[in-house]
């Protein structure tokens, strides 16, 4: 079905917010063995850095539905875009750790802001394929953004130009949501694309026992999500003997098997929907999983890695998506907002934990993130069966 001229437009405003949404991710990893030299601070600061943007990122995302629903998604993705943006500028002229700590703030707080008002938006008014194409965006902003700062790192302005460039960029983007702002009340609600769906109208709170059974689904997928993806090239380095360029190669492999998936996945939700489409993706990952868990040979590794991330393509869009189908009208930001902020605080944990346990035995890494597929599916099934 094609879509009006203005939710058309307001659309590609919303798919390059989430581009933008993931500029941020990753950079600090590609910049910080300048940075760290260059301000005269200690390797291992990176790790509180990046442990504050997510916790805020966290907190943000719980709150948000609230606050989308007293101001609207509109000026909310506006000033956290705005945020984020002031972040970046900040870090490109940080001049100690402090000025680091206090533009993690509104970096935070701006991106948890943005991720859980745009998924809530985009569930009420567009299909699962836009919800799955929403998160590829971020897939793409993933991937500029550490070349944004690898690029600028081989000319004179060094991490500082690279910073103040994605700044701008956000910046930018800042000005065309407020000159956009009266669309966003234009776009009218999504119809459901299921008969079975539109026999009743949901009415479950956000305060029930399944209004907090999925935000802990999202921790957990977004654990093992990170945790895979931070620690396959360690293991595959350090326990399996691949050189250094063959690991990161597999594990950015593994990152574009998600971005892809989702693309793909958005070709086919509306006619297999979403529930079919997590439950499938779930049981490809626990097969990636497992084979990653068991093999020593690159080549197997290579197809245990592609499997995992293809399996974990559709669970983040095609689960927030789902939730005005599950929950009340007045409940589903709510929910909403509880998921991207469970997502953030998963994020932060799973991944340093997994760190404590590599200090004793890297090889249960593997084996801890099939157990967390494993749970993850049982408690997708619960979810079902309550909703």
């Amino acid at each position: 079905m094609t879509l009006p001229r203005d939710t058309r437009w307001l659309l590609a405003i919303i798919y390059l917010g989430f581009v933008s949404l993931g500029l941020p991710d990753g950079t600090l990893g590609v910049a910080w063995p300048a940075i760290y030299p260059d301000l005269g601070l200690a390797i291992g600061l990176a790790g509180t850095i990046t442990l504050v943007v997510t916790l805020l990122s966290g907190a943000s995302g719980f709150a948000s539905g609230h606050i989308v629903g007293r101001f609207g998604t509109g000026p909310v993705v506006l000033i956290s875009c705005a945020l984020t943006g002031s972040a970046l500028v900040a870090i490109g002229r940080a001049d100690s750790f402090t000025w680091l700590l206090v533009a993690a703030v509104p970096l935070g707080l701006g991106a948890g802001a943005v991720d859980a008002g745009l998924n809530s938006y985009v569930a009420r008014h567009y299909s699962g394929r836009h919800m799955n194409w929403l998160h590829a965006c971020w897939g793409v902003g993933a991937t500029a953004g550490p070349l944004v700062l690898a690029q600028a790192l081989a000319t004179a302005g060094g991490w500082r130009a690279g910073y103040l460039r994605l700044g701008c960029a956000q910046l930018a983007l800042a000005v065309l949501f407020l000159l956009t702002l009266r669309r966003w009340d234009r776009v009218p609600t999504r119809s459901t694309t299921h008969a079975a769906a539109a026999l009743r109208a949901p009415t479950l709170g956000a305060d029930t026992f399944a209004g907090w059974l999925a935000p802990a689904i999202f921790a957990l997928y977004a654990a093992v999500e990170l945790t895979a993806g931070l620690w396959a090239g360690t293991i595959l380095v350090v326990g399996r003997g691949l050189t250094a360029e063959l690991a990161a190669t597999l594990t950015a492999a593994y990152y574009a098997a998600i971005t892809l998936g989702r693309i793909g996945v958005g070709f086919v939700v509306e006619r297999r929907g979403n529930r079919q489409l997590v439950a499938a993706g779930t049981g490809l990952a626990l097969m990636g999983a497992l084979l990653f868990a068991g093999t020593t040979s690159p080549a197997a590794a290579a197809i245990a890695l592609a499997l995992f991330g293809l399996g974990l393509a559709p669970v983040y869009p095609c689960l927030m998506h789902e939730v005005p189908r599950r929950f009340a009208p007045e409940a589903a930001p709510v929910v909403i907002g509880r998921q991207s902020g469970a997502a953030y605080l998963g994020a932060a944990v799973l991944p340093a934990a997994a760190g404590a346990l590599a200090q004793h035995s890297l090889a249960a890494i593997p084996w801890v993130l099939t157990a967390g597929i494993v749970i993850l599916i049982a408690s997708i099934r619960r979810l079902d069966r309550l909703t």
